[in-house]
């Protein structure tokens, strides 16, 4: 019922007057509104230690000083967990502005327990839904050992986080929270260690300018760290199905909505990465069975391979070509 009534307010927006309505301008906002999983702790722990001890696994820097996301979501919990791993300034950026403070504070708290415990990440028995996946799921202690956990979680430092969290748009702040960004120049080229994002760049309409831009920001030896959803997001009954779907359904099922997916597949990620500059060091994909036939592809998929077809997210880290030789 949800889907048809969706399907319905997004025919009648094309309407020309129909989305200038007050209450359809209002019920559109609403599905913009919240992202989902970021509200927990043990989440945002458990995610930001996977892009952690994979880094060590790439002989990449795996103590960033400088980090940037993409698509923070309901909280700032992810990146507030880089801080209390020892970053020193955080960047989060996103189209739609989702995170609020009170949201921000209790998961700041909660994130400060399970650093001091020394807890292990969360494994998918807690969280069968999130990539990528590790081998060992104990805390990384040959990442984070006690003089490093010891001086990022020092009072007066914890003080100067919550600070932050509370205005994050200040200058000097330790967290910069621009929502909506456009532009490159939201931050300064050559200026960030770590961009990441976790199941966000299946979300951007734009993929060539963004990886582009992710080039422009990182520092000669930075690192970009994603995971990408490449699977349906429900709009299908096959996880794959949104391939099916031909350019118009597609459009509709879409309406004026800003923050959908792009239905890009793996392929076309590797190959603007590798256009845009980068050089890529690993990458983990994660397989379901392919239902569909070549003739029930949309024309613009039937080019996929069967790697593309299978494969329903994949987690990779790339590094700037003249440095990651």
């Amino acid at each position: 019922m949800y889907r048809k009534r969706r399907l319905l307010l997004n025919a009648a927006t094309f309407v020309p007057g129909v989305s200038d309505i007050p209450v359809v301008k209002r019920m559109i906002a609403s599905r913009n509104i919240g992202t989902g999983g970021t509200i927990s702790a043990r989440y945002c722990y458990s995610v930001w230690l996977r892009h952690l001890v994979l880094a060590a696994r790439s002989n990449q820097n795996t103590a960033p000083q400088s980090i940037a996301e993409l698509g923070p979501g309901d909280s700032l919990g992810i990146g507030v967990a880089a801080l209390l791993s020892g970053a020193g300034r955080y960047l989060a950026l996103d189209v739609v502005e989702h995170a609020n403070s009170h949201t921000n504070e209790t998961v700041f708290e909660e994130l400060i327990e399970l650093f001091a415990a020394r807890t292990d990440i969360p494994d998918e028995q807690e969280f069968p839904g999130i990539n990528p996946r590790l081998h060992d799921y104990r805390f990384p202690a040959q990442v984070l050992d006690a003089r490093r956990l010891e001086a990022s979680l020092e009072p007066g430092r914890l003080r100067r986080i919550r600070e932050s969290l509370r205005d994050c748009r200040g200058e000097g702040s330790l967290i910069q929270y621009r929502a909506p960004w456009f532009s490159e120049q939201v931050i300064e080229r050559d200026s960030i260690d770590l961009v990441y994002s976790q199941a966000v760049l299946e979300h951007v309409d734009d993929l060539s300018a963004v990886y582009r831009t992710m080039y422009a920001w990182l520092a000669p030896t930075g690192l970009m760290s994603h995971q990408v959803d490449l699977t349906s997001h429900g709009w299908a009954r096959e996880w794959n199905g949104h391939w099916a779907h031909s350019d118009a359904m597609w459009k509709l099922i879409r309406g004026p909505d800003t923050w959908l997916i792009n239905r890009e597949p793996k392929s076309t990620h590797l190959r603007l990465l590798e256009e845009s500059g980068f050089r890529l060091l690993s990458c983990d994909s994660y397989r379901q069975p392919n239902t569909l036939t070549n003739r029930s592809l949309a024309k613009r998929f039937r080019h996929l391979s069967e790697d593309d077809l299978t494969t329903s997210s994949f987690f990779f880290q790339a590094a700037k070509r003249e440095a990651a030789r």
